[in-house]
């Protein structure tokens, strides 16, 4: 039974969005989102453990990507629509969160065991030596999956600098306020005149490459899941996103010179 409802309400949302394509309304874009509002649930829920928003406002953060992903939708392409879309909703809600709830909820374990790999790393310090994160796991009782897992929650309890290095280990890497391809994201440091120089300098990008840096900066899809998404090669993602943060550095640049 679910089957055969699920085949119906993909057929149904392809004929919408093929109408929706042809001619463009605010009615059948609602019916779009009626129809596809359980992707946003289930986004909803895996967030709603994680942070201090209601799930009433993450299904509404979520419904704005949902949107987003139904404007730019390519029925051409050939792609699933809930594949595609569900990048774009759990950007906008991940973006929501960083900037409205910087305090993520983590299990009372993973604190402590935070707290002790803390410890340890500094007695190791103290003898000029540094633990990989194979030693940590080790040092925990821990799999490293899940010492992983620990570390990354604890990363982004507090709000993401947009000026951080996308590479901590390498300090000319470009930083993540290069990488916001779309306007309609807040920036969270970037003063106004900066935020001015990085909309022109995303301007210049060529559509596909500024594409290609939003898939993999702003909704953490792999190059490989990117290039499926667009119908291209991994190789090509690679080049496109290369060019880009080049072309992004030298915009930049050219505007602070210049003022």
């Amino acid at each position: 039974m679910s089957t055969t409802i699920n085949r119906e309400l993909k057929s149904e949302t392809l004929e919408l969005l093929r109408a929706y394509q042809q001619e463009p309304s605010p009615q059948i874009r609602n019916q779009l989102v009626e129809l596809n509002l359980g992707l946003v649930r289930k986004e909803a829920h895996h967030w709603i453990n994680q942070c201090a928003e209601s799930f009433d406002d993450l299904i509404q953060v979520g419904s704005i990507g949902l949107i987003h992903a139904i404007e730019r939708f390519d029925i051409s392409k050939g792609h699933a629509f809930s594949s595609f879309a569900v990048p774009y909703i759990r950007g906008e809600i991940q973006h929501y969160l960083r900037d409205k709830s910087p305090t993520v909820r983590i299990p009372r374990r993973w604190q402590m065991l935070k707290r002790q790999a803390v410890k340890y790393v500094r007695e190791q310090q103290q003898i000029h030596r540094q633990p990989n994160d194979d030693e940590i796991a080790e040092f925990l009782e821990i799999s490293l999956a899940e010492w992983q897992e620990i570390k990354l929650a604890c990363k982004n309890q507090t709000l993401l600098s947009l000026d951080s290095p996308l590479n901590e280990d390498d300090s000319n890497a470009a930083s993540l306020g290069e990488m916001v391809p779309d306007t309609r994201y807040r920036s969270f440091q970037l003063a106004q005149e900066d935020q001015i120089r990085l909309q022109q300098a995303l301007a210049r990008l060529e559509k596909r490459t500024r594409q290609i840096l939003e898939f993999v900066f702003l909704y953490d899809l792999t190059q490989k899941e990117t290039a499926e998404r667009l119908g291209i090669s991994a190789v090509t993602v690679s080049r496109r996103v290369k060019k880009g943060l080049n072309v992004l550095q030298k915009s930049m640049a050219s505007a602070e010179e210049s003022l």
